[in-house]
């Protein structure tokens, strides 16, 4: 007897933003595997008797390893149960969803990925800001701010994440981000190029920080704090404000 795993994008944090398919999936599910910024009201849509566990990985907090989270999927399926891994944002995007679809292929066991909206599009959206300009920014690109050991990945791209006319996200990089623009501006790009900080979007603990590179760099050298974050930079437009 073999159960079923949905692989659900949750979304950055605001369970209106969940799809309709996301909220069956989550109505129907026996046990639902849940990160950390997929918590809180996003749940509720849960079946009252389900098993909910929670398995995010936060840095600097102790997490559990990404082994034991592959392998409570596959014992969950391996009962019958239909199974909700929910993962925050789109899980697609650095959401270790690769490892946990081999463990279920190894296992014989079905799946399906239900795509959310990425944090870094409803970061835009929270700041009233295209991530495409059609004169200025014609790409967009996403970028890890640390490797599997917390460090800043010494094999970037910085020629590329240094281009000035592509609008480039930083997912996971409030800890590095001043090494990163250290080796930005080595690499030809302007101190003084926009910057978006965008903590907890979409929840009531939303902040949006507008600064350069160079500002918001000194910034995070000197505070980080504990919210989640996603730092946007480039030829962001220049609206009001927020």
């Amino acid at each position: 007897m073999s159960g079923f795993v949905s692989f659900i994008g949750s979304g950055p944090g605001d369970p209106e933003l969940l799809t309709l398919k996301a909220v069956d999936r989550m109505q129907k599910a026996d046990a639902i595997l849940f990160d950390d910024l997929s918590s809180g009201p996003i749940l509720e849509h849960a079946r009252k008797d389900s098993d909910l566990v929670g398995v995010g990985k936060r840095a600097g907090r102790p997490s559990p390893k990404q082994d034991h989270v592959s392998r409570l999927l596959v014992d969950y399926a391996k009962t019958g149960a239909r199974v909700v891994r929910l993962k925050s944002g789109d899980g697609g995007l650095f959401g270790r969803l690769e490892e946990e679809l081999v463990a279920l292929r190894e296992a014989g066991i079905e799946y399906e990925i239900i795509p959310g909206i990425p944090s870094a599009v409803a970061a835009a959206a929270a700041a009233g800001i295209p991530l495409t300009r059609r004169l200025t920014a014609r790409r967009v690109q996403f970028v890890t701010g640390h490797d599997v050991s917390g460090q800043l990945p010494e094999d970037l791209n910085l020629p590329a994440l240094a281009d000035p006319d592509a609008t480039t996200v930083v997912f996971m990089g409030k800890r590095t981000f001043p090494l990163l623009v250290e080796a930005l501006h080595e690499n030809g790009l302007p101190l003084d190029t926009p910057a978006l900080m965008a903590e907890s979007v979409s929840t009531p603990d939303q902040k949006l920080h507008r600064a350069t590179i160079g500002a918001l760099s000194e910034k995070l050298a000197n505070e980080i704090g504990t919210a989640p974050a996603l730092i946007l930079y480039g030829p962001l437009a220049e609206f009001e404000d927020v």
